[in-house]
């Protein structure tokens, strides 16, 4: 362990910057940095992570920490020239957290530390300012109480509206000075009766307990639920930064506000943000107060605007990067006390990369690494119909974009259970606070009534890309009977609405929505990561929609098309069934003969879509039992299209059972017991090749045989296909090029690769399917316990989400590897969800495939992975289409 713990920053001299995030954290290594280009910083210090990580591991503190505290609140006494909680101008301090991954509100902050019955007398008296000076000491008691007292903070407002209602009063600020001692002495006295004891007077007391409690918030259960939703380490620990108060508070010169250098809700290139007049910090980020607009700053303190505007611009300059400001005036005097990376939606993230890039600030592969593929999928979500003419409710202000339907829920605790339960949530409430966090993520929008643009509801619903509105002043929540009403109507609990976070608009129902387009900025973004990366990028797609969809967000393929999704349109379910209880080969060929043409239309409409680009298909994979009439009313309706007695079939279906169907009559399991299946399929492939290619459009099918566990099941399909290629070439005059392959979805198959690539000429992981084979989990049954691996610790992920890479992840490399030794031309790719999860997406670049295929919607999240894959580790070869 070091034996340094405490670094110092302000009056132009710092002990560390930027680039001392894991040593500092990021506020205190951004305080510093701030110092070091000369802005105006209130001094301070701040104490390591390291600390942190003893503390909660030992429950103790390193020794020579208390010494360094110390001697860092002496310089900043000796450079402030006042002392820590004495004298006729006391020094007060905050205490703020400051992990090195920004986590917005989800750890404990204390201001006016050193405040005491003495100290705000002598406050009062130095600023003359009694009314300041209580306002300052009401605070400290309500944050330090809710904070490391344990006594919940709503029995102080409780109070304080009283206060109010007794002076006559609706706002805090309107509080007199005699109003806000008389606060003081109440909040006092609830201190004695909750704990038996005075609340604590002596500063360094209250400095302790406030650095405790920030510690201690790191396992807050907030904290660790947003670390866990943004993929952060709980080893990190936060650090602590103690710094000279400043306030906001001082009357109609001083003010307080958070800014962004652009627009985090569009990306417009335009100084964006909120402040409040005689306020501190908490009152705009909590919601507290409706802030004004920044541009309003311009008229009430104009000077220190146009100081502000510089130092932004100056920032953003210095960083290269979107910057999250938090400022204040104190008589008229500008202070910066935080600067950080913005968070912003997906669609500001893509803006701001484009333009900087465009402006100079950035090159285009630093634009690329800017957004975030997980981010992406904010863009790919519908939006509301234009043509939707929906009842407004309310109307707030547009905190994050999209569009989204649920049930009102007026409680964080049920908006997470009923979504445990799969309902669509709508979180409506007053404002939210830190602790409301697990139902800001279990629900699919969010309303507050209260707080602005940069209150907590709208910084957290843009870091997770959820639509919501804040702001809405004329809904009117009822807690008690969970119900709100707006000039539009009223909301009940459980109701259904819409939330468009575009518009700002709360509507009643469920709205129809459309699709979003890939145009602008986003094309352009697209076009820059596909230079980079060097996994091609397919999709899965089962019909022609899909493969039209595909193509539009950028697919160079069908890496998977489900032949068996094709079996449960309309008739062509009861053809299925007629082939799968047929009692002979006669019987089952005529049930395929009805679903020849079925199969061969479908597959024209997708070649046609996909001209020129590869497509995959597997053939028929999934257990036979999906297919039959398992309920009696279905089992009687087939039974009187077949002529045969509801018991007949009733026994077919029973004789078909299987006790572990995954594991069962399936993929070419099926095409070697009943060859007529495969014979089918390849020649419904073939055929509507050929008739594409007849329309002058570039075919090149590759006919994928599932479930393969030895060579020798792969030869046999094999053999199949390529007898009725040849006689449908042979009949038709037309020469197809096409590819036969495998997918390798079983480790018997992955351990045999080398052997197995001697038949196939490529080789597509089945992602899901080898995960379930090497775990020995089903996935249809794994909810039952998989959630709590998680939760416990034994497994990171789920694993049929994103990529087991030490045990499946071997698997696939060591297939990938042996296979080549085979045949050094083998085209390798995976499909299934993992080739759009980003992390996945990464270990398949690394381990040399030449593509992944996932989803339709997922294609464009693949594309940026893959570049931010290549960008990171660029490979020496090129991949195969």
């Amino acid at each position: 362990m070091a034996s340094r713990f405490v670094y110092y920053f302000g009056n132009g001299v710092a002990d560390g910057g930027k680039e001392d995030k894991e040593l500092l954290g990021g506020k205190g290594s951004n305080l510093a940095e701030m110092v070091r280009i000369g802005l105006p910083v209130p001094p301070g210090f701040t104490i390591s992570p390291e600390v942190c990580r003893l503390y909660l591991t030992e429950k103790r503190y390193p020794e020579g920490l208390k010494e360094q505290v110390k001697a860092a609140l002496e310089r900043l006494e000796g450079d402030m020239g006042k002392q820590f909680g004495s004298g006729d101008f006391p020094l007060l301090v905050s205490v703020r957290s400051g992990a090195a991954a920004s986590m917005p509100g989800m750890m404990e902050t204390i201001l006016n530390l050193g405040l005491n019955d003495q100290t705000v007398e002598a406050l009062a008296k130095a600023t003359d300012n009694e009314r300041f000076a209580f306002d300052s000491y009401r605070r400290i008691i309500q944050m330090y109480c809710d904070e490391v007292l344990g006594i919940n903070a709503k029995e102080f407002e409780k109070q304080l509206s009283e206060a109010k209602e007794k002076q006559g009063v609706k706002l805090d600020m309107e509080l007199s000075a005699a109003s806000l001692r008389e606060v003081v002495k109440n909040y006092k006295a609830l201190v004695e009766e909750r704990l038996g004891q005075p609340f604590p007077a002596e500063p360094e007391v209250q400095l302790w307990g406030a650095i405790e409690a920030v510690f201690r918030s790191w396992n807050a259960d907030r904290a660790v639920a947003y670390r866990k939703v943004e993929g952060l380490p709980d080893t990190m620990g936060t650090a602590v930064n103690v710094q000279v108060m400043v306030y906001g508070n001082m009357g109609e010169d001083s003010g307080t506000g958070v800014a962004f250098t652009r627009n985090p809700a569009t990306g417009e290139n335009a100084f964006f943000g909120e402040f409040l007049l005689n306020a501190q910090g908490e009152d705009v980020v909590a919601g507290i107060r409706t802030p004004h607009k920044i541009a309003e700053m311009d008229r009430l303190l104009p000077a220190q605007y146009q100081e502000l505007v510089q130092l932004q611009h100056k920032l953003e300059q210095h960083y290269a990067e979107m910057q999250d400001l938090e400022f204040t005036v104190e008589r008229g005097k500008l202070y910066m006390l935080q600067t950080r990376r913005g968070k912003r939606t997906a669609a500001a993230a893509v803006k701001v990369a484009v333009d900087m890039a465009n402006e100079g600030l950035i090159d285009k592969a630093e634009a690329v690494k800017r957004v975030s593929p997980d981010q992406l999928d904010q863009l790919l979500h519908p939006r509301l119909d234009p043509k939707a003419k929906p009842e407004v409710v309310v109307t707030g202000l547009p905190a994050s974009p999209g569009a989204a339907s649920g049930q009102a829920c007026f409680d964080p605790d049920l908006a997470a259970e009923r979504a445990a339960n799969g309902e669509k949530v709508i979180l409506i409430r007053e404002e939210t606070s830190p602790d409301d966090f697990h139902g800001m993520v279990a629900a699919k929008g969010l309303v507050t009534a209260r707080g602005g643009m940069t209150s907590h509801a709208a910084v957290v619903a843009r870091g997770m890309g959820k639509c919501c509105v804040v702001g809405a002043t004329g809904l009117h929540i009822d807690e008690e009977t969970h119900s709100a009403r707006g000039p539009g109507g009223e909301i009940k609990d459980r109701d259904w609405v819409t939330v468009d976070g575009t518009t700002g608009r709360i509507l009643q129902g469920k709205v129809p929505t459309v699709d979003p387009e890939m145009t602008g900025d986003f094309k352009t973004l697209m076009e820059w990561a596909d230079s980079y990366r060097d996994l091609k990028v397919r999709a899965n797609a089962d019909t022609p929609t899909d493969a039209k969809n595909a193509r539009m967000l950028g697919a160079q393929g069908i890496g998977l098309c489900r032949t068996e999704h094709m079996f449960f349109e309309g008739e062509r379910i009861q053809a299925v069934r007629e082939m799968i209880l047929a009692g002979n080969v006669e019987e089952r060929r005529a049930a395929l003969a009805k679903l020849l043409p079925m199969q061969r239309g479908d597959f024209e409409g997708i070649f046609r879509e996909m001209a020129g680009l590869p497509v995959t298909i597997r053939t028929l994979d999934p257990p036979l039992h999906e297919f039959l009439p398992n309920k009696k009313e279905d089992q009687e309706e087939f039974a009187k299209k077949v002529g045969l007695s509801t018991q007949a079939v009733a026994r077919l279906v029973e004789k078909h059972r299987e006790a572990n169907p995954m594991l069962g009559h399936r993929g070419c399991r099926l095409g070697l017991t009943y060859p007529e299946i495969t014979e089918m399929q390849a020649r419904a492939i073939f055929e509507a090749a050929v008739n594409v290619s007849k329309e002058g459009i570039d075919v090149l099918p590759e006919v994928m045989i599932p479930l393969v566990g030895d060579i020798k099941e792969l030869e046999q399909q094999r053999e199949i296909v390529l007898r009725v290629a040849e006689e449908v070439q042979q009949a038709s005059g037309i020469k197809l090029h096409y590819l036969i392959g495998t997918m390798i979805a079983l480790p018997r198959a992955a351990l045999l690769a080398a052997e197995i690539a001697g038949a196939a000429e490529f080789f597509s992981f089945g992602a899901n399917d080898l995960a379930q084979a090497t775990y020995g989990i089903s996935r249809d049954d794994a909810v039952t316990f998989l959630p709590h691996y998680i939760e416990a610790g034994i497994y990171k992920h789920d694993p049929f989400q994103v990529l087991d890479r030490s045990g499946v992840g071997q698997l696939v490399a060591m297939a990938t590897a042996n296979g080549r030794k085979t045949r050094t031309n083998l085209k390798v790719g995976v499909c299934g969800e993992h080739g759009g999860e980003p992390s996945s997406v990464e270990f398949f670049h690394d381990t040399g495939l030449d593509y992944v295929s996932c989803s339709p919607f997922r294609v464009p999240v693949a594309r940026l992975a893959a570049a931010h894959a290549a960008l990171a580790r660029p490979r020496k070869g090129k991949t195969q289409a």
